[in-house]
């Protein structure tokens, strides 16, 4: 049983101890309250933490009944011309009702249906055999081994692909990837082994993944997403770049100050929404009214392969600022204390709407320039991976591993956008001839 704590004395304190005791209690409540009304639909926080919560999503209702639209052209499995067996279904020798003998050698076939399935479990094993000679002048000749045939037994391109796509593509930990493999294919082999071909993997695509970061450094528009993996300075991509570069107004990103910076409305628009779940006040449901509104008028323009005049661009700008202004009138910023070090502490609107006045060039970039999008969820979703490594599919125990993922993961997640099969990527790595780029 816990034990009974005692509540403090305040008999002895002055009217400005209570006063300062009570004022550091209500911030830690408010704080606390924060902290329980947030959730994935109205911050930056993941699904994963609203528990059994229903998870709402900001997009807006189209209206259509779920399932296929009318004039869907659906899709279902096509018969094969060429199938791998054909097995014919016998006739009764017999006349069912007269019990004449059938003329067997004229039945034609009624109907066909073909079962599709993946073949049990098998492996192919190719011996290669050199072969010597010697002529008749006593000169002795040997065959060669093709090149990636090294030793007296050895695992092949397609299972080592396999492999590396399981552990690095699909994110399953290394023991249960083997697991796999053994289950499937009748093969045991070792997570050890698995380990030594991913890092086999990720020398064959460094080159390149050194491709990867060269066109990173001279796109035009570039979506970066925060995580413990990405280091900035290191990488050498970020810095003096000269093309935009959009993200969710992480501090170390103002930094780069070569960088045109334009700021991602999809985690705007989640504290917009949370402002005014805490608030009940109007202007952030407007504001993202504004923003929602804009995106679509971008999107149809962008299809008409044209941009926003001047005067739709300040006409935008013109509604933008008026709402911001509404806003700071009822979330002015706090005064500093006497004494006090740096910035007053502010409350969740009023520092939401200091993003808004000093960045409002990058919240409203993707109006004014057709190439910038709405949101960075393009990179979010690549720079999601190794978060998911991280957390759940064995972790990285050492640099060297976290360093392969890396390299793997986004040469495999650059060429699938570029139409190739992850598994067909690592088929050709680990054959010396890797999958060129689309520059």
């Amino acid at each position: 049983m816990a034990k009974k704590r005692t509540p403090p004395d305040l008999s002895a304190l002055t009217r400005g101890e209570l006063e300062g005791v009570v004022l550091t209690l209500w911030e830690r409540l408010e704080a606390l309250e924060s902290t329980v009304a947030k959730n994935s639909r109205n911050s930056s926080q993941p699904p994963s933490s609203d528990g059994l919560r229903k998870t709402n999503s900001l997009r807006e209702p189209s209206g259509n009944k779920p399932g296929a639209q009318l004039g869907h052209k659906g899709s279902t499995l096509k018969r094969t011309a060429e199938p791998t067996e054909t097995i014919d279904h016998p006739l009764p020798r017999q006349c069912t009702r007269c019990h004449s003998t059938l003329p067997l050698a004229q039945a034609v076939v009624a109907e066909r249906r073909q079962v599709i399935d993946v073949p049990a479990s098998a492996f192919d094993v190719i011996e290669h055999r050199t072969l010597a000679v010697t002529c008749g002048c006593g000169q002795a000749h040997v065959s060669r081994f093709p090149t990636g045939v090294n030793e007296p037994v050895q695992y092949g391109r397609n299972v080592r692909a396999l492999a590396v796509h399981l552990t690095q593509g699909q994110m399953l930990p290394y023991a249960r990837a083997a697991g796999l493999i053994a289950d499937v294919y009748g093969l045991v082999i070792s997570p050890a082994t698995l380990l030594a071909w991913v890092a086999e993997a990720s020398a064959a695509l460094q080159p390149t993944a050194d491709q990867i970061a060269e066109h990173l450094r001279a796109a035009p528009v570039l979506n970066a997403d925060e995580s413990g993996l990405e280091a900035i300075e290191a990488h050498g991509i970020l810095p003096k770049r000269l093309g935009v570069l959009v993200h969710d107004c992480w501090a170390p990103y103002w930094r780069l100050d070569d960088s045109i910076h334009a700021l991602c409305n999809a985690h705007l628009l989640r504290e917009l929404l949370y402002v005014k779940e805490i608030t009940g006040q109007q202007w952030p449901e407007s504001m993202m009214q504004l923003l929602l509104s804009a995106n679509r008028v971008c999107t149809a323009a962008r299809h008409q392969q044209r941009s926003l005049d001047a005067d739709d661009v300040a006409a935008f700008r013109t509604v933008y600022d008026a709402l911001v202004r509404e806003g700071e009138a009822l979330h002015p910023e706090a005064v500093q204390s006497p004494g006090q070090r740096g910035r007053g502490k502010q409350s969740v609107p009023a520092n939401l709407l200091r993003h808004f006045r000093l960045h409002a060039d990058a919240v409203l970039r993707f109006i004014s320039d057709p190439a910038v999008p709405f949101t960075n969820n393009v990179g979010e979703r690549a720079v999601r991976m190794p978060k998911v490594k991280q957390k759940i599919s064995g972790c990285f125990r050492t640099l060297a591993g976290a360093e392969h993922f890396c390299v793997i993961r986004s040469c495999l997640d650059t060429l699938r956008k570029q139409g190739h099969s992850m598994l067909a990527v690592l088929q050709r790595a680990f054959a010396g001839n890797p999958i060129p780029l689309i520059a």
